[in-house]
This record gives structure tokens, C-alpha cells and sequence, in this order.
């Protein structure tokens, strides 16, 4: 039988992961808030905003009809920016039905509240455990739209719900795997943007390999030990949905999160990076409210301190650098 999938948002990785379910063989609702760029979606077979040019599935229909677009759907995605979640999920609850999985493809930290966005999603819909999951890994959209292997990790406490998620994206192109370690696979993708931050604004010095590698390499250590205060698997971090997005991020000259770092580094203040951007960069609120929850739990994370400096507070990179590198030697399993 056809699953029906609903995914809220029309932006680039909604999109992307649209395509992706419609291939599997999904019938898919594309909700939009914009109803120019729903018609031209319907109209032209594309989305001609974020991936001109490119046909999309005939299974992908779109929408701005909230309750439409849930009515009968086995999965509900959500990929929206992370700090705008409860408001939109306040808004498009009542039209969830109460057996529907509510899936994220989001990779933010709440600010303020310091929640992941599976914590989010439990609060304002009541949903239990098992209809909450979440994709996470080295998934950069543009490459997906081509259709170029990737992999990638569908979370939930639930095997079994994990798995019936897993047959409903599983592409010839897209591998997912399953996993029930939901937080770890969360973490991973908020703090792989915070980490990207820094290896972008390092490449944006001129500054080489040696100092990305180790950026990414003590990043995804920091991810690990927030991870363990939080009851994470710290196995999860050595996969697709800690190291695996962790490099694609801070490698990739498609990732709006290195674009954003870079621009930082060499000397853009945050206004004009930000308007460079275009689209939402998720570290760059993210990153404070990753390291409220690193201080909430008592972990030291020291790069992600040096990318909110640089960030919110206007460090200069240099001096940041300087800083980072003068701090007392220690083991490397410290």
C-alpha cells in the first residue's frame, strides 16, 4: 500500500527529502506558506526558488492547505528552521492525526530553552516516544535533488517505527539506516553546524588542512562528551549522524554553514554574512543555545564557546584562534 507522507516546509532540504519519499514510492503533500511558490511548484513540475530547473517527483503534490496536507498522512516531516518549530507545530498540531509519526529533519537547539527538537515536538503535540523520530546525516541537498548516493540515519526509540521510516525513503541513491539512540543523532546535526561555523571561518583565514582536520576532529569530541552527560550512544558519533555530517559540513563548498564561516573569516561582520546567506544558517543561532546545554550539563566545550565569541560577540578570528590554541595541553582523551 502507498504511504501518504505529509512534509511542512518548501525550502531546500524539505524539498530535497520530498523528492526522496516520492522515488521510494510515497504519495507526498509539500506544504508551503507561500502560494506563489506552491503554484509554481504544482504548475511547473520544479521548485524553481531553491533548485531551478530540476524535476521533481510526479508523486510530490504541494499545498498551503495545512489541514489538507496531514489529513490522512502515516508520517508528518517537518523541516522547518528549528527556532520557528513551536510556533508553526502550535499551529498545524490539530491537523495531525494521532497515529502519524512526526519525523525531523531538523539540526537546531532551542534557544532559550536549550531543548532538541524531538523535545519540542513532545511538548506541543503530546506525542509519545514512539510516534517521534528523525533523519540525520551527510545529506546536502543539492546532491540529493541529482540524485547522487548518499546515506543517512531515521532514529526513533521505537525499532520497529524506525524501520517502517526507513522502507518509506530508501531510495536507490538514499541509504538510510536505523537507530534508536534519538538524541545522539540530534546532537550530531546541531553541533556539526556549530563545529562547521569554526571549520568555515578557518578556511576563510587561509588557514590550512592541519588546522580543519583538527577543528572537525576535537569538534566531534566535544559532541561526544555532551553527548555521553545526556545519555547519548557515543558510538552514534563515529557514524553518518556524527562524523559522516560533521565532514560534509565542514568540507563542502555546497554547505550554507561553511559559505557562512568562510564569510566570517574573512572579515564579514554578522550583518552582511547573514545577508549573504540568503537562507536560515542554523549554527548561528544554534551555536548559544548548544552551549547553554553544554553548561547545563557541565561540559566543556571550548570551540563552540569560540564561535558564539566570534559570532555575538564580535571576536576577531585572529584573536579567537590565539586563544583557542593557548589553552592549557592536556590528553587527548581529557
Amino acid at each position: 500500500m502507498t504511504s501518504r507522507v505529509a512534509v511542512f516546509s518548501t525550502g531546500s532540504w524539505g524539498t530535497a527529502f520530498a523528492m526522496v519519499l516520492a522515488d521510494a514510492g510515497c504519495e507526498v503533500s509539500l506544504w508551503g506558506r507561500r502560494s506563489e511558490l506552491v503554484d509554481a511548484i504544482n504548475t511547473t513540475g520544479t521548485n524553481p526558488d531553491y533548485f531551478p530547473g530540476v524535476e521533481l517527483p510526479p508523486g510530490i503534490k504541494a499545498t498551503t492547505d495545512a489541514a489538507g496536507a496531514a489529513r490522512g498522512a502515516e508520517f508528518v516531516v517537518l523541516a522547518t528552521p528549528s527556532q520557528v518549530l513551536r510556533a508553526n507545530l502550535g499551529a498545524w498540531a490539530p491537523f495531525i492525526g494521532p497515529e502519524a509519526v512526526l519525523v525531523s529533519l531538523m539540526k537546531g537547539v532551542e534557544l532559550g530553552t536549550a531543548k532538541l527538537m524531538s523535545q519540542v515536538i513532545a511538548e506541543v503535540t503530546g506525542a509519545g516516544p514512539e510516534h517521534i523520530a528523525v533523519v540525520s546525516g551527510p545529506n546536502l541537498a543539492p546532491e540529493i535533488v541529482c540524485r547522487q548516493p548518499a546515506a543517512s540515519v531515521v532514529a526513533c526509540t521505537d525499532e520497529s517505527v524506525a524501520k517502517r521510516l526507513q522502507a518509506v525513503c530508501h531510495t536507490g541513491y538514499f541509504r538510510p539506516y536505523t537507530s534508536t539512540d534519538v538524541v545522539g543523532c540530534e546532537l550530531g546535526g546541531a553541533v556539526k553546524n556549530v563545529i562547521g561555523l569554526a571549520v568555515g571561518i578557518a578556511d576563510g583565514m587561509g588557514l590550512g588542512d592541519n588546522t580543519k582536520a583538527s577543528l572537525i576532529t576535537r569538534g566531534l569530541a566535544e559532541t561526544t562528551r555532551l553527548g555521553a552527560a545526556m545519555g547519548a550512544d557515543p558510538l552514534t558519533f563515529a557514524g553518518l549522524a556524527g562524523m559522516g555530517d560533521l565532514v560534509a559540513t565542514g568540507s563542502s563548498s555546497l554547505s550554507r554553514t561553511h559559505s557562512f564561516g568562510s564569510n566570517l573569516g574573512r572579515g564579514m561582520t554578522l550583518q552582511e554574512a547573514v545577508a549573504a546567506a540568503k537562507q536560515t544558517t542554523e549554527g548561528v543561532t544554534s551555536c548559544q543555545s548548544v552551549l547553554d546545554l553544554a553548561r547545563r550539563h557541565g561540559v566543556d566545550m571550548p570551540i563552540t564557546e569560540t564561535v558564539v565569541e566570534i559570532v555575538h560577540r564580535g571576536k576577531a578570528p585572529q584573536a579567537a584562534v590565539k586563544e583557542l590554541m593557548s589553552r592549557s595541553a592536556k590528553p587527548e582523551r581529557h
